[in-house]
């Protein structure tokens, strides 16, 4: 029976008998499970973890008057911009319009309490309005519904589970690529409304957009072109004097800017009605809008569809793989967003996760599509001021109030209007100075980022940003494969030594490269004996373990001889575990590699160790 040995600091540095017929016990590094389980739930209920998964229980406190008259103007502002589009999109999905309002509301009601980034707005995008196009021919709104549930419980389950290390993953390159061509593409979107045509493109893409425009460029209407185009020359004016001069009109100003969207919006609806007084409308308006609150009732898991029953197993195999689909687009978007309006701070994507589930879920009892960052209405948001999530509460007080008593209201907003505040938002969102940033600190990040940007325009946001992703993960596990080695050599009682210094882990992909490298360099440098310093080496895989060996019988075939200094603990256990015999008298962990190589030829572990 083998004798149960455990080796301790002591026993390994800096000589130590193992007997021949023990193994290692690694209990050190694995404790009792049970521990592990308690120390992890230990901390679920503590004030920070707690102030981080409500973060309204971090800004409630210091919660002022001014501001929540930022957070209205800033929420109403939105609420403004989001009626019209939550309209259009509903019609993009094949749904009547007021389903467009009803995912909005929730949305922003559920994140303002739930969310961790002031200026996001959960809204109905265009994205989320293509994928559940198709459904909703199939399936009616049932299908649409259902579809934001079951993508909340997954965006939700994702979040519990600490997933939100998939923000690692999105680089600055590709955030930057992807709000440039987002900006690019929904001011694309808009010129036709700003411009007052009225044909209906194919989609909301950027060549679509562009396309749908040529085409029908003679059905501009003058007077929606000058307010469109006035309207957006006013806003880009405000934007650009703000904060300039001093004292009072320093003030001015930037009141003036915080107050821009809703003035120019308000306005817009004033004129428009003042011409409907008159019984002239030369405007393209927002239209009517269907009164009535929705009812709360649970997702439905069974429809009537066309006089055809569909039971839940027939709805989600209709659904198929948009059930994944649309949770993995909605965290990406939510994260990227999160992470270009948090203005260098970091972003609890985990958090967010958790947010847009809730929002989802939620919004499945009142009848929601599914719901995600809105970058148009959270650039709008950042713009007009907002100070914290609770913003979203008097964008969802305002569509309410659209919903129930403010239908007729909206109806006077002109489209050129809304257009012109969403093209003013993206000019500025574009990220002009990081692009610069990036050509004069690293110009090889200009590769990933010009591919997000066509990706995007060209394949769409969703797919545009995978894309960008993939590219910069490839040049990540480039990197990877070809780990940097420092080397020297030095000379003592005649013997030739180099010393070879990894400075990074080791995994499989850097396997094959390791090998070749140290094995040309010996030659090249005629060592007698190969040291490889594993002193930054905490971690190898299987694969490199197999290869090294593999590199010790090629150097001692070629009458070289080999030496492992200064090797992290547990990596010695994993080159144990696969060949005791071959790796243990190599290893040395001297402080001083003179005193070492003096002697090198003298068995590590004393006599008979091995």
């Amino acid at each position: 029976m083998t004798k149960e040995f455990i080796l301790t600091e002591k026993e390994l540095y800096p000589s130590h008998q193992v007997p021949e017929d023990s193994d290692l016990d690694y209990r050190e590094q694995f404790p009792d499970i049970r521990h592990l389980i308690r120390r992890q739930f230990s901390g679920i209920w503590t004030r920070d973890n707690a102030i981080r998964r409500f973060p309204v229980l971090q800004w409630g406190p210091q919660y002022t008057l001014k501001k929540l008259a930022s957070d209205a103007i800033a929420g109403i502002t939105v609420g403004l911009t989001s009626i019209p589009q939550s309209i259009a999109y509903a019609v993009v999905a094949n749904l009547e319009p007021q389903y467009g309002l009803y995912s909005n509301f929730m949305g922003s009601f559920v994140y303002a309490f739930f969310g961790s980034v002031k200026e996001i707005t959960i809204a109905p995008t265009a994205i989320m309005a293509l994928m559940v196009q198709h459904k909703v021919l199939q399936l009616g709104p049932a299908g649409a519904i259902l579809a934001s549930f079951l993508s909340g419980c997954i965006i939700l389950l994702l979040g519990l589970l600490n997933f939100g290390f998939v923000v690692q993953f999105i680089s600055m390159p590709v955030i930057t690529g992807f709000i440039t061509a987002a900006a690019i593409t929904i001011m694309s979107s808009q010129i036709k409304s700003l411009m007052g045509i009225s044909s209906a493109g194919r989609s909301s893409s950027f060549v679509d957009s562009w396309a749908n425009v040529f085409e029908n460029v003679g059905q501009t209407r003058l007077w929606d072109a000058l307010l469109g185009f006035g309207t957006l020359a006013i806003l880009i004016f405000i934007t650009l004097i703000k904060g300039r001069g001093s004292g009072r009109w320093r003030s001015f100003t930037n009141n003036l800017n915080l107050l821009r969207n809703a003035l120019v919006v308000i306005g817009g609806g004033v004129l428009a009605y003042g011409f409907a007084t008159h019984d002239l409308q030369p405007f393209r308006l927002t239209g009517k809008v269907a009164s009535g609150f929705p009812t709360v009732e649970l997702p439905p898991f069974s429809t009537t569809f066309k006089d055809e029953f569909y039971d839940f197993p027939r709805m989600l195999h209709i659904l198929g793989s948009s059930v994944i689909a649309i949770p993995m687009i909605s965290i990406l978007e939510v994260v990227s967003i999160g992470k270009a309006f948090a203005k260098g701070k970091p972003v609890d994507a985990t958090q967010e996760m958790i947010a847009l589930g809730l929002c989802n879920i939620a919004g499945s009892f009142t009848s929601s599509i599914p719901t995600t960052a809105s970058f148009a209405r959270t650039a709008i948001n950042s713009s007009s001021g907002v100070r914290t999530p609770f913003g979203g509460v008097f964008t969802g007080i305002l569509v309410l109030s659209a919903l129930g008593l403010l239908t007729d209201w909206f109806y006077y907003i002109p489209k050129a209007t809304l257009a012109a505040v969403i093209i003013a938002a993206m000019v500025f969102m574009i990220e002009y100075r990081a692009v610069a940033e990036m050509w004069r600190i690293k110009r090889i990040d200009i590769v990933p980022f010009l591919v997000t940007v066509v990706s995007c325009l060209f394949a769409g946001l969703e797919y545009g940003i995978l894309i960008g992703i993939g590219v910069n993960l490839c040049f990540l596990l480039y990197l990877i494969s070809r780990p940097r080695i420092d080397h020297r050599t030095i000379k003592i009682n005649a013997t030739n030594a180099l010393i070879l210094r990894p400075t990074n882990d080791l995994a499989f992909s850097s396997a094959e490269y390791l090998r070749e490298k140290i094995i040309r360099m010996a030659s090249e440098y005629a060592a007698d004996v190969v040291v490889i310093d594993g002193e930054l080496i905490k971690y190898v895989d299987s694969t490199v373990v197999k290869n090294l060996s593999a590199t010790v019988t090629d150097l001692n075939a070629q009458g070289r001889d080999v030496l492992l200094w200064r090797w992290n603990r547990e990596v010695q256990y994993s080159l144990y575990r696969y060949r005791k015999d071959q790796f243990m008298p190599l290893f040395r962990a001297d402080g001083n590699e003179e005193a070492m190589l003096r002697d090198w030829k003298s068995p590590p572990f004393g006599e008979g160790s091995v």
